[in-house]
C-alpha cells in the first residue's frame, strides 16, 4: 500500500443560460464565436477532449445538474463517456468517482433551510438519474458552507464534501479526511483541498512546464514533509477551456507522472473507504473558496468585484420578496387541496428529469380527483417553484455589474416564476417586483433591474405568441 496519495477533483459546471420561456434554449452569446453559445464552446474546449482522453475515469469530479442536462441533449457522446467513466471506476474500485451537486448552484448558507433541503434533494435526484446509484459525496457551490448546510447534507444521506483549507480551523493532516461535528451531534466527513497547489494549477498551469516537470519539481519533494493525501480541487474547466490544451497536463499527471513522483492516484469515495477520519475539526462558517470576505460577494458586495455593488443586495431583496409571494401562493393552493406542499415539491423534480409525467405526479400524490382547473393551477405553481429556485443561481450575483447576461437570466427565471403564480392567484406580483427591481442599478450602463425585467418580458410575450403559458 502506498504512503502518499494524490487526488485531483474537477468541478464541472455551467449555469442555466437558457431562455426560461423557451425550454431553456440558449440564445447566441457574444464572445463564444465560432460557437453559438458558451456551452458549445466549453464542450469543444474542455468536456469533449477530457472525456476522449479518459480523464473522467482518473479524476474525482462533479457534474452540475444543468450542465448534465444540456450535455445529454446537445453533446450525447461526451455525456455518455462521462457517465461510463464513473461506471468503469465503480467496476474497478467498488465505488464511484463522481459527486453530486445541489441542483441550481445556489449559495446554500444564504438560503433558508427549506431551500437548502430542496436544492440538496434535487441534486441527489439528478445524480442518481444520471449515474444510476445514490451519491456518496456532494460538492458545495463555491464551497460555501455553514453547519446547517452540512447538517442538511448529512440528513439527506451524503457522506462527505470538500472544503478549502482556509475554511477549516486546523488542517494539519493535509486533505484529511476530517470529522466535523454537526448541530445534531452527528458527524460528517470533510476533505480539505490544498489551496496553494490548487490555485497554482488553476491560475498558473501554463507556467509549470508540463505535468512531468510539475510532478518532479513540486509533487515529488512533498513526500518528505506532506501528510498522506494531497487534494487538488479546482474548476474542471481549468483543463482545456481556461487554459487551452491543458487537458493533456491533467492526463499525463494522473496517468503517469504522479506515480513516478511517488504518489498513487486516488479518488475521494475510494480514499474515505480505506482511510476514514480519525481527527475532528471545526469549520469557519459562512465562508467560500472564491471570496475572502465571507459570503459578501453574493450578498452585500465586496472588494472581489470592485465598484458600486449596491445592486447586489437590492436584487437579492427583490428575489427574496418574490420568493415569499410564490411560496405563499403555492402553500395556500396545496393546503386547500389537502396535500403536504414540500414533499410534493421534492417529487416534482422527477417531472423535470423526465422520469414521470405531471399526471403521474398527481396520481402518486393521491390527487386524481382534482378538476382540470385545480390540476393546472397546482402544476403552474410547482413550475413556479422550480424557476424561483433557479433565479438564485450563484452566477446571478458573482460578477461586477448588473447589466450582464447572468443577472438577466436570473431575472428572467424570476419573471417566469412570478407570472406563473400570478396566473393562478390574479395578484399583481409583477408590479411589486418591478418596484423592487428599480433599486438595483448598473453603474456601467445606468440600467435598472426593472429595465432588465422589461427585456425578459419580451421573451414572455414571444412565448405567449407561440401558445406557451406564462
Amino acid at each position: 500500500m502506498a504512503d502518499h496519495y494524490l487526488c485531483v477533483h474537477g468541478h464541472f459546471y455551467q449555469p442555466p443560460r437558457g431562455n426560461p420561456f423557451a425550454n431553456g434554449d440558449i440564445p447566441v452569446e457574444a464572445g463564444a464565436e465560432p460557437y453559438r453559445n458558451f456551452n458549445e464552446k466549453i464542450t469543444a474546449d474542455c468536456y469533449a477532449p477530457n472525456a476522449s482522453l479518459g480523464n473522467f475515469e482518473l479524476l474525482s469530479f462533479n457534474l452540475g445538474a444543468t450542465l448534465a442536462a444540456w450535455l445529454a441533449t446537445h453533446a450525447p457522446d461526451t455525456y455518455r463517456q462521462i457517465v461510463e467513466a464513473d461506471r468503469a471506476h465503480r467496476e474497478r474500485w467498488g465505488v464511484g468517482n463522481a459527486l453530486a451537486q445541489p441542483a441550481h448552484h445556489t449559495i446554500l448558507p444564504l438560503s433558508r433551510r427549506r431551500d437548502k433541503e430542496v436544492q440538496v434533494r434535487w441534486g441527489l435526484m439528478s445524480f442518481e438519474h444520471r449515474f444510476g446509484y445514490p451519491a456518496e459525496g456532494m460538492w458545495l457551490p463555491e464551497m460555501a458552507v455553514d453547519l446547517e448546510t452540512l447538517q442538511v447534507l448529512h440528513d439527506a444521506g451524503v457522506k462527505f464534501t470538500i472544503l478549502a483549507q482556509s475554511q477549516l480551523k486546523d488542517s494539519k493532516d493535509g486533505a484529511g479526511p476530517y470529522w466535523v461535528k454537526l448541530p445534531s451531534g452527528d458527524r460528517m466527513a470533510v476533505f480539505a483541498r490544498d489551496d496553494w497547489h490548487s490555485n497554482q494549477l488553476a491560475f498558473n498551469i501554463r507556467e509549470q512546464g508540463g505535468a512531468g516537470r510539475w510532478a518532479r519539481n513540486i509533487l515529488a519533494p512533498l513526500r518528505k514533509t506532506y501528510p498522506r493525501l494531497l487534494l487538488i480541487a479546482t474548476d474542471g474547466e481549468t483543463f482545456g477551456h481556461h487554459h487551452a490544451g491543458e487537458e493533456h497536463f491533467l492526463h499525463w499527471l494522473l496517468a503517469y507522472e504522479a506515480q513516478s513522483a511517488g504518489f498513487e492516484v486516488t479518488t475521494l469515495a475510494r480514499d474515505l473507504r480505506s482511510y476514514p477520519p480519525s481527527v475532528e475539526i471545526e469549520i469557519n462558517e459562512h465562508t467560500a473558496w472564491s471570496c475572502w470576505h465571507g459570503l459578501n460577494r453574493w450578498s452585500n458586495g465586496c472588494e472581489c468585484t470592485p465598484g458600486d455593488m449596491r445592486w447586489k443586495p437590492a436584487l437579492r431583496r427583490a428575489f427574496d420578496n418574490l420568493a415569499g409571494w410564490v411560496d405563499e401562493a403555492y402553500v395556500e393552493c396545496a393546503r386547500a387541496l389537502q396535500v403536504d406542499p414540500w414533499p410534493l415539491r421534492d417529487a416534482y423534480f422527477r417531472v423535470r428529469l423526465g422520469q414521470i409525467t405531471a399526471n403521474d405526479l398527481l396520481r402518486d400524490a393521491g390527487l386524481t380527483r382534482l378538476s382540470s382547473a385545480q390540476a393546472a393551477g397546482l402544476l403552474r405553481l410547482l413550475l413556479a417553484q422550480f424557476h424561483r429556485q433557479r433565479m438564485y443561481v450563484s452566477c446571478t450575483f458573482f460578477f461586477e455589474d448588473l447589466d450582464r447576461p447572468e443577472p438577466r437570466y436570473g431575472i428572467a427565471n424570476a419573471l417566469r416564476a412570478v407570472l406563473l403564480a400570478q396566473a393562478v392567484t390574479q395578484q399583481a406580483y409583477v408590479d411589486s417586483f418591478r418596484q423592487d427591481l428599480k433599486l438595483a442599478i448598473s453603474t456601467k450602463s445606468g440600467k435598472t433591474g426593472s429595465d432588465l425585467l422589461d427585456e425578459a418580458l419580451v421573451w414572455a410575450q414571444e412565448a405567449q405568441a407561440r401558445g406557451v403559458e406564462a
